[in-house]
């Protein structure tokens, strides 16, 4: 059974047990995926936030999903894109370990993630991806849980830019 699914979705309305939040180190929201995660989530998700004190680089924090259809959200702060020679690939790596790590630590089965840095932050999307698949996959390979992870898309392009890697990743 394939663990990994590709769709082309808004990851507010995705029917899994948690979405991964693009977030910053703050927390308290943002542009793109992490205002749109806050909107929909209501204002009870910046209360819990609120008590986290942020959360940094690489590393993940998880709330309850209150008004979106996810139980629950896996806050990561990805790197800002400098270049790529300040520990950029490993930081984006680390959100994608982390993340799992804590889904498969509360018993989470199903997992969706958007493209981590690839907006504001400015990670090149198909490096990142490559980095998003690797990760997801090598951590799959030797944990029972999360049983899928989904990566949601907002765009068709970014669609075709994941599923491009993903069949590279698996050989095809």
């Amino acid at each position: 059974m394939m663990r990994i699914r590709i769709v082309k979705a808004d990851i507010t309305a995705v029917d899994v047990d948690a979405i991964v939040n693009a977030a910053n180190e703050s927390l308290l929201g943002g542009e793109g995926v992490d205002g749109a995660i806050h909107r929909a989530a209501g204002p009870e998700l910046l209360e819990e936030c609120r008590r986290l004190g942020g959360c940094p680089t690489g590393e993940a924090r998880m709330t309850r999903g209150y008004n979106l259809p996810a139980r629950w959200v896996i806050h990561t702060v990805g790197p800002v894109w400098q270049g790529g020679g300040h520990g950029e690939d490993e930081l984006l790596g680390q959100c994608y370990r982390n993340s799992l790590g804590l889904a498969a630590e509360k018993g989470i089965e199903s997992i969706a993630f958007p493209a981590i840095s690839t907006g504001v932050y400015g990670f090149p999307k198909e490096r990142a991806t490559r980095i998003a698949l690797a990760e997801t996959l090598r951590f799959l390979e030797s944990s029972a849980l999360p049983r899928e992870a989904v990566f949601v898309c907002f765009s068709a392009g970014d669609f075709g830019v994941y599923q491009t890697a993903l069949d590279a990743a698996l050989g095809g």
